[in-house]
């Protein structure tokens, strides 16, 4: 049996992956698919697939597409999840910030460089008009607890995160959200490094088959919402919210919004060159 390992975020976008996994329908292909959470998200899994740790990851479009532009030697083979991620722009309940404006001048808890977390900081900045290099501030808090401690104690000002992740949090009274960013191009793609595809071309295949019959017909499955209530701790009309804004995809990236998200990145000065879109997507067919 083919040992696969893939990593992905441990939110309600990724369950999917869970119910096909529990489901044996990857052992049913000879394919033993070990799923690993990285809660420190794109940044933690960019690092993973350099150093060969996972083989596919669930990643954030625009982390990817930069981390292969900096020498990450994997392809996008597929967009995940069609709809854009709605970061909410967090800061601690008792924080003196009431707007996003407030917050120019300040400092953004991070994940990490090159995060997701990092990145959308520069979107949001961008979309306020504020000076790229002046108004941008950073701390490293590597993960949601960390975002959580950082915010706390004030050794970071504000922190970006999936709205409906971190909704249990503002429900709780710890951080108040007081705006959200959207991103401007489909937020989740599959991702698989280069040598692992040239050898295993066909169990990539399959999995890709497996996962996209799966969300499909996501929303279809006979109390769904209820199930992702239960299990990521989230209010059912949370769920359900989320559920009406959320398209997966089983169709790979097209080369235009390939372009879109390089010339977004390369306006931030976020990466010093654009690529070819074959550099970065491999279509598996």
């Amino acid at each position: 049996m083919k040992k696969v390992k893939i990593g992905g975020v441990p939110e309600h976008f990724n369950l999917a992956w869970y119910l096909t996994l529990k489901d044996g329908e990857y052992k049913d292909e000879g394919i033993n698919l070990r799923w690993k959470d990285y809660f420190g998200g794109t940044g933690a899994m960019n690092k993973a697939l350099r150093e060969g740790e996972i083989d596919m990851a669930v990643i954030l479009t625009e982390g990817i597409i930069k981390d292969i532009i900096e020498g990450n030697p994997s392809k996008i083979v597929q967009t995940f999840v069609q709809s854009p991620l709605i970061w909410g722009i967090h800061v601690a309940n008792d924080s003196k910030f009431k707007t996003v404006e407030d917050l120019k001048g300040t400092k953004a808890a991070i994940s990490r460089f090159g995060s997701g977390s990092h990145l959308m900081a520069y979107i949001n900045a961008e979309n306020n008009n504020w000076d790229l290099e002046k108004d941008l501030d950073f701390e490293v808090i590597k993960n949601l607890d960390g975002a959580v401690d950082g915010l706390t104690k004030g050794d970071a000002d504000y922190f970006m995160w999936e709205k409906f992740t971190t909704k249990p949090i503002v429900d709780e009274g710890v951080f108040r959200r007081i705006s959200n960013c959207l991103t401007p191009w489909p937020c989740f793609v599959i991702a698989v490094r280069e040598d692992f595809l040239k050898t295993n071309y066909h169990d990539v295949k399959k999995i890709l088959q497996i996962i996209n019959n799966s969300t499909e017909d996501f929303k279809e499955i006979p109390s769904i919402d209820k199930t992702i209530s239960n299990r990521y701790d989230q209010k059912l009309e949370d769920v359900q919210e989320w559920l009406s804004l959320t398209e997966w995809s089983q169709d790979v990236m097209d080369e235009k919004t390939v372009n879109t998200v390089q010339d977004k990145l390369f306006k931030l000065e976020i990466i010093d060159k654009k690529v070819s879109y074959d550099q970065l997507v491999m279509k598996i067919e």
